[in-house]
């Protein structure tokens, strides 16, 4: 019998902090950085964000999410046998946040580890394990996507800093006999390294390179509209497929241009895109499973509807994952 993967439940975790616009102008206006709501809102389509505590990490958003998630999915945490983590901000060099959300939801025994493909990391994380459960590896499966962003981000530089939230997604995924996961592709170019990259590490005790978040705006809002079209269209036909049968697109959440840019190009009708960015900002990893989870709990997506959920990111990665719910 062929065994297939299907998304059976979906959670999500936010910060309790929440920054508006108009508290960010403030905050920054108090370190002489100049800038407005208009100016952000304008360029960016973010109205709001959340920040983390400093006593909160990612491990402790995504068991959250987690939780959620089995809640949703009426699934115990003892019966799930792998958990991937996606995330570029995890709580230690090691052990991975997933071992850590392992711990923390009582999960224990299966297989746990970390994807770090930055912004495309939650559809690296899916494609992962859609494999492993199709080819018997595991049976019950977490994929989340964690992000305490706003510690990598230099809040001197109103180009970024005003750009990123926290927060957590995740999904369950159950082995089935009938399809779920439709379809699946991923892609890097690490000749555009340079063009999204946090460019620091630890070297003897000390932070060596540069600490904090660095993007050439322009390049990868120029790249990202190149490839999640292609990628769309590549991972739809995979699956014997035309655009025009998917109900929802869900891409990356990173800039309102960029996912107007993607609708437009791929002949999606805005209201079938699925947006949050104005809500939570570029949580990176955790930006495509918090806008499923938005839209599944508002009952936009219902069972049947085909969703394709895209990343792109830091590497320079990207990738698409066709959905039937």
């Amino acid at each position: 019998m062929t065994r297939y993967s299907r998304i059976v439940g979906t959670g999500s975790a936010l910060p309790e902090r929440l920054v508006t616009n108009a508290d960010l102008v403030r905050e920054l206006a108090a370190r002489g950085i100049e800038t407005s709501e208009d100016w952000i809102a304008d360029r960016t389509g973010i109205q709001q964000r959340y920040l983390a505590a400093p006593d909160v990490t990612s491990s402790m958003l995504g068991a959250q999410a987690a939780q959620a998630a089995l809640l949703s999915a009426g699934v115990a945490a003892a019966d799930i046998d792998l958990i991937i983590v996606a995330t570029s901000t995890p709580d230690f060099i090691f052990p991975s946040s997933a071992c850590l959300v392992q711990k923390a939801l009582g999960a224990y025994g299966g297989a746990a580890f970390d994807v770090q493909a930055v912004c495309s990391g939650f559809v690296y994380g899916m494609a992962t394990a859609d494999a492993m459960l199709r080819t018997g590896m595991a049976r019950r499966a977490l994929v989340i996507g964690a992000e305490v962003f706003s510690r990598i981000l230099d809040w001197n530089d109103r180009g970024t800093c005003v750009l990123f939230g926290d927060g957590a997604g995740a999904v369950v995924l159950a082995a089935d006999d009938s399809p779920g996961i439709l379809a699946s592709k991923l892609h890097a170019d690490g000749r555009h390294e340079s063009i999204l990259r946090t460019a620091g590490s630890v070297h003897s005790g000390a932070v060596t390179g540069h600490p904090f978040l660095t993007m050439d705006g322009q390049a990868v809002f120029k790249l990202a509209v190149s490839v999640l079209d292609s990628v769309a269209r590549e991972t739809v036909a995979m699956a014997g497929m035309a655009v025009s049968d998917i109900d929802w697109l869900i891409p990356h959440q990173a800039n309102v241009r960029i996912l107007q840019a993607t609708g437009r190009k791929l002949g999606i009708a805005p209201e079938r895109v699925v947006v949050t960015v104005d809500r939570h900002a570029n949580t990176s990893a955790a930006s495509v499973p918090l806008a499923l989870d938005t839209a599944v709990r508002d009952g936009r997506i219902t069972a049947g509807h085909h969703v394709l959920m895209e990343g792109v990111g830091g590497g320079f990665t990207w990738g698409a994952v066709l959905a039937r719910m």
